[in-house]
């Protein structure tokens, strides 16, 4: 299964940009997606989940900013990103959390003045 997330690039503080990442539909109708993210010389970590019915969870650090969402026609999860701060600079990954378990490959996300 291949995965790519995509709609990372520079930004600055307090700007906005949306996430995207397709998957093949069979995969994404049973499975919960996941976004993550890895800064230099930090281990990954988990930034947002949305299981199969639309239900979501944050990690604090982005609780109120952040807003991951799911179209089920169009077999995609996004991550809204907005009031982005220097810390939230990193490589962001989508991953399909369940059964079909598969990470996608990452996407930089720069913020920066």
């Amino acid at each position: 299964v291949q995965l790519q997330a995509s709609g990372g690039g520079l930004v600055q503080p307090g700007g906005s940009l949306r996430l995207s990442c397709a998957v093949p539909g069979n995969i994404f109708s049973r499975n919960a997606m996941h976004w993550y993210r890895q800064a230099p010389g930090k281990q990954r970590e988990w930034v947002a989940g949305i299981n199969r019915f639309g239900s979501t969870s944050y990690a604090d650090s982005v609780k109120g900013r952040f807003t991951i969402s799911r179209d089920n026609a169009k077999n995609t999860v996004y991550l809204q990103m907005n009031s982005l701060k220097p810390e939230d600079t990193a490589v962001y990954y989508c991953r399909v959390f369940g059964p079909d378990d598969t990470w996608g490959q990452g996407t930089q996300i720069t913020v920066s003045s």
